[in-house]
Order: C-alpha cells, then sequence, then structure tokens
C-alpha cells in the first residue's frame, strides 16, 4: 500500500539504491541531500546464504543511510511476474537483516520498468564496450531507481514507493516487539558518474 502525501513527508540524508538479479546485485548511493545518485558497488548475489544481503545492510548502517529502495521489476503493461516476487522476498530480507543489525531503515519498493535497458544503453552511449557492461550495468541501474525516487519525492514532497515489511517468525511468549521498515521510489535518469566500489562476483 502506498503512504499518503503530506509535505515534506521523507526522510533527508544518504539513501541507497538497489537493483537485484538472479546472478548481481547492484547498488548506488546519493548525497544526503538527495540531488545525485551514483553507482556505489556490485554484489555477488548468494541465494542459499544470503551474505549479500548482510553485507547490503551493514554497508547501509556503515553510511548512515536514512533509506532503501529496492527496484521493483514490472512489465510495460504494469504486470508484475517471477523477476518481481524476487525482488519483494529479496526486500523482505533485506529488512530483516537490517532487524538483526539493529536498524530500522525503511525500506521501500518502487518501479523500475527498463532501468536495466536505460542503464545499457547510457553505457554505450559512453563508449564502455558491451562486453564490460557487465561489471557494472546492475550498480548504474541501481543508480537510475535511487535517481528516480528521490526526484519524485522533492516533486511530491512526500515518501514514494511501497513499504515493506520482514516475514519475521513468532517471537517467544511475551516477546511483541516488531519493527517494520520501508523504502523509496525509484528512477530513469541518465547516470554514469563515477562508477565507485565495483566488487567482482564473490569478493567482499
Amino acid at each position: 500500500m502506498t503512504e499518503s502525501a503530506v509535505p515534506g513527508a521523507y526522510p533527508q540524508g544518504v539513501k541507497l539504491g538497489v537493483d537485484v538479479g538472479t546472478v548481481r546485485v547492484g547498488v548506488a548511493v546519493c548525497d544526503r541531500d538527495g540531488i545525485l545518485a551514483t553507482p556505489l558497488r556490485t554484489l555477488a548475489r548468494n541465494a542459499k546464504k544470503n551474505t549479500d544481503v548482510r553485507i547490503l545492510a551493514d554497508l547501509a548502517v556503515e553510511l548512515g543511510a536514512v533509506e532503501i529502495f529496492v527496484g521493483l521489476p514490472r512489465t510495460m503493461k504494469g504486470e508484475e511476474h517471477a523477476s518481481a516476487r524476487m525482488a519483494t522476498e529479496y526486500a523482505k530480507l533485506l529488512v530483516s537483516k537490517l532487524l538483526e543489525a539493529g536498524s530500522g531503515v525503511p525500506v521501500r519498493l518502487v518501479d523500475e520498468r527498463l532501468s536495466t535497458v536505460s542503464a545499457h544503453r547510457d553505457l554505450h552511449q559512453a563508449g564502455m564496450s558491451s562486453r564490460d557492461h557487465r561489471k557494472v550495468v546492475d550498480q548504474v541501474a541501481a543508480a537510475g531507481i535511487l535517481q528516480h525516487a528521490i526526484d519524485m519525492q522533492k516533486a511530491r514532497g512526500t515518501d514514494v514507493g511501497n513499504r515493506v515489511s520482514a516475514d519475521l517468525p513468532p517471537g517467544p511468549p511475551g516477546d511483541g516487539a516488531q519493527a517494520v521498515p520501508a523504502v523509496h521510489t525509484h528512477s530513469a535518469q541518465r547516470i554514469l558518474p563515477k562508477m565507485e566500489g565495483y566488487s567482482e562476483p564473490g569478493q567482499q
């Protein structure tokens, strides 16, 4: 469910954008003023141990992120298929890892139609060979998602995207505490500035 618009009702500070894939996960970051999103790093997806989710949660804490936007892939008709379910499950896992780290950073799912297509086009226009795209395209796509989110926040004066909560197992008797985090909107801007912090798959 999308939260109702309340003027100025969105966090100010460093935010992260996440592009989830079956093999790699792209991560982007924006400045504290929410002006420009830049590619940050690429993580190797580990669906068995979810080590990449833990690394991402630790990174969010380390950077003092106030919000995280996970791209939700939809078809041009607005339908959600397997890739959208994968992104949703990833967002829930991220919320759980953040809670384990003692963080309540909000995670939000935002529409990311064509973000990867746009990233490939931008890299091509920047003169990068198609063979080298794989190394950075995920983080460039994540930057597009994040840029769109922060732009929409400023344009609307409110938060964007759908808030995500973790599927937590029931706690022990008498333990009624449950934390709920959230995420923001996405974007489709051309972002190629420095592609810093790239990690080859498997590198931590």
